[in-house]
């Protein structure tokens, strides 16, 4: 595993996801990582499956970093905490705008050549900046939730929360374009300058989507699904099958492994635009072919054709996947006071499986260790 980072102090005083999986990967890659909490603790504490300080959410973003709890409405823990902001390589703070200037953790407490990372929901600046945001509100705002829509033909919301953890990758990818520029600046004798990152749950949403509002743009309206049929369809089993076509071919190959060829001569069926425009009606086909057998009989004549298919997995089949035993995408994290837990590799990184601290169990020996 690359540790790229080791030597550097980084400051991690944000909350929840997206802030706090940025610092996390920098931990992995090295760096030390001091978590600042209120006496109350991160709020991810308190959601998911808990014990003791510690809940499943916290541990998954949190892994391998120190904790230390300081009071930032009593003065003293306030002058303790810019301090260390002063001291810091990186600064991570998610508070509403202008809140972190106010309580020392802002750039200007920093280091002449920090990076300092401000985590919000709508930025640093503009008409919404002063409004509340989370994974959902994110979701909504951007178009996640309206190009979601269930077999109710009702928006939904994505069940995890993608923006939250793609915002904290995209933190930790402008941190290090940020490193790698003032690692140019030291060989080539200029003076690293501070860099001050905005990075917000709004632009992560919107990111992800960089297809869609590009095309949404271009047309003035929505575009076309680009390879309908795709989807999931229920087996005789009541387990889904997901399948995706993206060259026309695959269409032709897909009609026959159903056994129903003369699906392809079907004027109303030529083609991506024409399949799209009389989606109900092959939806309805499909759904009743894919009841005729099980989910595994499906996945056996799809994947021996080729096509892109696999079975529609809960995260605990998933699991179970030998493909994922045998390749240890998951390893086993034996998180005090929770118990063993499976968490993802990061791809390219690995496996990171450091437990996450409890709540304030570094406060003596990093204070004492920064000499504040």
């Amino acid at each position: 595993m690359p540790k790229p980072y080791k030597g550097l102090f980084v400051l991690d005083a944000a909350q929840g996801i997206a802030g706090p999986y940025c610092g996390m990967l920098l931990a992995q890659c090295g760096a030390d990582v001091v978590k600042l909490e209120p006496p109350k603790g991160d709020w991810s504490r308190g959601l998911s499956t808990r014990a003791e300080s510690h809940s499943v959410m916290h541990t998954a973003f949190n892994r391998g970093k120190r904790a230390i709890v300081l009071d930032l409405t009593d003065e003293t823990d306030r002058a303790r905490t810019a301090k260390l902001a002063a001291k810091a390589d990186v600064l991570i703070e998610a508070f509403r705008p202008g809140v972190a200037q106010r309580i020392g953790l802002g750039p200007e407490n920093a280091k002449p050549d920090a990076v300092c990372i401000s985590v919000s929901g709508f930025g640093q600046s503009g008409p919404y900046s002063e409004r509340p945001c989370t994974d959902s509100v994110a979701q909504a705002f951007c178009g996640v939730v309206a190009i979601n829509p269930g077999m109710d033909a009702l928006p939904h919301r994505v069940g995890t929360q993608i923006v939250d953890v793609f915002t904290g990758l995209s933190a930790f990818a402008a941190c290090q374009a940020a490193l790698a520029e003032q690692a140019h600046d030291r060989a080539t004798g200029a003076p690293p300058k501070r860099r001050h990152l905005d990075i917000s749950l709004m632009q992560g949403a919107a990111s992800m989507l960089v297809l869609p509002i590009a095309e949404s743009g271009l047309l003035g309206r929505m575009p076309d699904e680009v390879n309908t049929p795709a989807g999931a369809y229920p087996a005789k089993d009541g387990v889904s099958v997901m399948f995706a076509l993206v060259r026309e071919p695959e269409w032709v190959t897909l009609c026959e492994v159903l056994g129903r060829p003369e699906l392809t001569q079907d004027p109303r069926f030529k083609d991506f635009p024409t399949r799209f425009a009389n989606k109900p009606a092959l939806v309805a086909i499909l759904r009743e072919i894919f009841l005729t057998k099980t989910a595994a009989e499906w996945l056996a004549l799809l994947q021996a054709a080729r096509l892109l298919c696999d079975r529609v997995n809960t995260p605990l089949e998933y699991l179970a996947e030998q493909h994922v035993q045998a390749t240890r995408a998951a390893p086993i994290l034996d998180q005090p006071g929770l118990g063993p837990m499976p968490f993802p590799a990061i791809p390219g990184l690995g496996a990171w499986e450091p437990a996450a601290p409890a709540l304030g169990q570094d406060t003596e020996a990093v204070l004492a260790e920064f000499g504040v």
